[in-house]
């Protein structure tokens, strides 16, 4: 089976069971496991921060930064697609209780003229405006890379009106190794930054949170609070060590392959996609409205092809390490067997 639905898919490999089998561990809730420190630190270090925090999930890693960013009763601004809006079951809501002020876009940078009126003047009867979120790259608009530019110029919007900026940065691994901007340099201007280990990179467990000292001592007590604390995690932080040791690079290899699916895929009758929207690892295309996705996608799985509906006639397609240039072909060679 070709399973393309998701990065998230990948298992670990011998090597990185080995590494795992022979960690270092502690309990991580004391602050001992000598494994999750050296991820922390080394994370920490690639983004320049002050510190780290080693947590289970992305959605944590994301609820965590809003929870020390804001207070009750203030109000996040984000785009409309954004997974902290869309896929975190109204997080925000029940863990900050903040309001999400969402903002559509095109290409998943929101018109930095609709954030700025978006920003709630200082009236008694408005909900403060605190917290900008951006994503990069961005899940369901294909993993499109959000232009270094652009984060330069919304941090100087965010420092005019006193506001936070936090990345969910789960596949911000895509991007640097997209665009070779430095991972300090985005460490530069994000007040926190989530990172997962559990999607391009191949590890098979964790996310971590970046930030000041001061913001990683208050999101380790909500950690708690949140039921994220730890013990012996060292085990599969070491995965994450050797993930990002050892298969940072083997990005370009999935950015390869999604650019040569979307271009091949584009040529299948009742099938669009623009290939110049694919930026790193992940294809979004679009079936003839005649078609059914259900089915589509259905025919697909029986003919060893996992694939991802996302709404509308749109299926998302993911690559990953463990997707080889032949299951590539095989992919598409599949995809044109279940369209007929």
């Amino acid at each position: 089976m070709i399973d393309l639905r998701s990065d998230t898919v990948t298992v670990p490999t011998q090597a990185m069971r080995e590494v795992m089998f022979n960690a270092e561990v502690g309990d991580d809730v004391y602050g001992e496991d000598p494994t999750v420190n050296k991820l922390q630190n080394y994370v920490a270090n690639l983004f320049g921060k002050e510190d780290a925090l080693y947590v289970p999930s992305g959605t944590m890693s994301n609820q965590l930064s809003i929870k020390i960013l804001t207070n009750p009763g203030d109000e996040v601004i984000t785009e409309a697609d954004a997974h902290i809006y869309y896929y975190e079951t109204a997080g925000p809501s029940i863990l900050s209780q903040v309001q999400i002020r969402p903002i559509a876009s095109d290409n998943s940078m929101p018109d930095l003229d609709k954030i700025e009126s978006a920003i709630r003047p200082d009236i008694y009867y408005f909900p403060n405006s605190k917290l900008i979120c951006i994503e990069n790259t961005h899940n369901r608009h294909g993993g499109m890379v959000v232009e270094y530019d652009y984060l330069v110029n919304l941090r100087k919007l965010a420092d005019k009106y006193n506001l936070k900026l936090h990345l969910d940065g789960a596949r911000i691994w895509n991007a640097h190794i997209k665009t070779g901007v430095p991972l300090s340099d985005y460490g530069k201007l994000f007040d926190t930054i989530s990172v997962c280990l559990s999607k391009g990179l191949g590890a098979p467990v964790g996310s971590l949170i970046v930030s000041t000292k001061e913001n990683i001592s208050k999101a380790l007590k909500w950690r708690k609070i949140f039921g994220g604390g730890m013990r012996q995690a060292g085990i599969i932080a070491a995965a994450g060590l050797y993930a990002l040791e050892n298969n940072l690079e083997l990005m370009k290899n999935d950015h390869k392959n999604a650019q040569y699916f979307a271009q091949n895929v584009n040529l299948i009758d009742k099938i669009s996609c623009n290939p110049e929207k694919v930026h790193t690892n992940i294809v979004v295309f679009e079936l003839d409205k005649s078609l059914s996705p259900e089915k589509f996608v259905s025919d697909c799985k029986e003919n060893g092809l996992h694939l991802h509906w996302i709404g509308d006639n749109r299926i998302r397609v993911v690559f990953h390490l463990q997707i080889s240039d032949q299951d590539t072909e095989n992919a598409l060679e599949i995809i044109k067997k279940s369209i007929n």
